[in-house]
């Protein structure tokens, strides 16, 4: 399908009909013990990307992405992370340009802010997206206690990747699940994955 953006993980793009709607929000959901990082790292490989941390120095995610051995990009790295998170991320996404990405890791300390703060920030970042062309991605991690305002990110996002890691033994299975899929058809069955040097799918076979 044309008019779709990469997500730079070419097993994503072929399941969504060659990528994502341009001005889509997307909710990168996935447990801390993860290695989902990746799919940010690779997401900088296609578009010139604003990367915003909110834990990690700007200095940790720029040695992390010149340390990942699969295909990257060279994003403009800014940390967020200080006594005003969110008015911080807003100054930095009023400038992002035409077509570019945006990427939120972890979008947690926003969604700690009050809610109809929150819910400004996330309209305000839709319509920018929209008018811009672009693609964002916020990436949150799953806690047994949910941010408080996680309810809004998920209702608002165009789509919604939800990564499942299990530990069976000696065995780490991962799974993507893409319920909520605004402007295409999301897959049917959920997608497994390897994450190691860089995202590829896992052509072992399962045993029922």
């Amino acid at each position: 399908m044309t008019n779709r953006l990469s997500t730079g993980v070419s097993i994503l793009d072929r399941q969504l009909d060659g990528g994502i709607p341009p001005g889509s929000i997307v909710l990168l959901a996935a447990d801390p013990a993860s290695q989902s990082e990746l799919f940010l790292y690779e997401l900088t490989a296609v578009r010139a990307t604003l990367y915003l941390t909110t834990i990690r120095s700007d200095q940790a995610i720029r040695d992390a992405i010149d340390r990942a051995p699969g295909h990257v990009g060279n994003p403009t790295v800014r940390d967020v992370g200080g006594n005003a998170p969110l008015d911080t991320a807003n100054r930095f996404i009023r400038d992002l340009p035409e077509g570019a990405n945006l990427v939120v890791d972890v979008v947690d300390a926003l969604e700690e802010t009050e809610p109809a703060r929150y819910r400004q920030f996330l309209n305000e970042l839709q319509t920018h997206m929209v008018n811009t062309g672009g693609l964002a991605v916020v990436h949150g991690m799953k806690q047994e206690t949910e941010p408080r305002n996680r309810s809004y990110t998920k209702h608002m996002a165009d789509v919604v990747f939800d990564l499942r890691t299990d530990v069976d033994g000696s065995e780490i299975e991962n799974r993507l699940a893409v319920p909520k899929f605004r402007g295409g058809h999301p897959p049917e069955e959920t997608i497994k994955l390897r994450l190691g040097e860089r995202v590829t799918v896992d052509t072992s076979r399962d045993i029922a």
